[in-house]
């Protein structure tokens, strides 16, 4: 039973951190959510502790796939195909909304037609600013 738990986790970190994967896989989508077109912030920044948070979640979940420097070449990436997003790609971070990428850490890459490989996180759904946090921290590694 352990061994089958742990495997469960182990995949669940490998998906969480392929977010954003260049699939053009069309699925099933979750709560409507602005795509790609340009948006503002939600008003007022995430707080330090939800940073932090951010942070780890981020160095625990999306780094196997994303790297370090957000670069998609993490060591969970390896044959995964498509390639995991590139955050540091500056086309990439200029034709998507907060909202688009805020969308794809709640509810992974199918609801917004991406690779299921990066799975949805219900845990986040009713953190906003943990996921206003994760998504400021996709966007630092713009041009990169």
């Amino acid at each position: 039973m352990r061994a089958a738990y742990g495997i469960v986790i182990l995949c669940a970190v490998l998906g969480i951190a392929a977010a954003g994967c260049n699939s053009g896989d069309k699925a099933a989508s979750a709560p409507a959510a602005s795509g790609p077109a340009v948006a503002t912030a939600p008003a007022g920044a995430p707080s330090a502790q939800a940073v932090a948070e951010a942070e780890k979640i981020f160095s625990t979940r999306c780094f196997t796939c994303h790297g370090a420097d957000g670069k998609g070449d993490g060591p969970g990436s390896v044959g995964l195909t498509p390639r995991p997003r590139d955050f540091a790609d500056a086309q990439w971070q200029a034709s998507v909304s907060d909202e688009y990428i805020e969308k794809i850490i709640k509810y992974g890459g199918s609801a917004v037609g991406k690779s299921p490989m990066m799975p949805p996180n219900p845990d986040l759904v009713a953190k906003p600013e943990i996921v206003a946090a994760l998504r400021a921290h996709v966007r630092s590694f713009a041009g990169k």
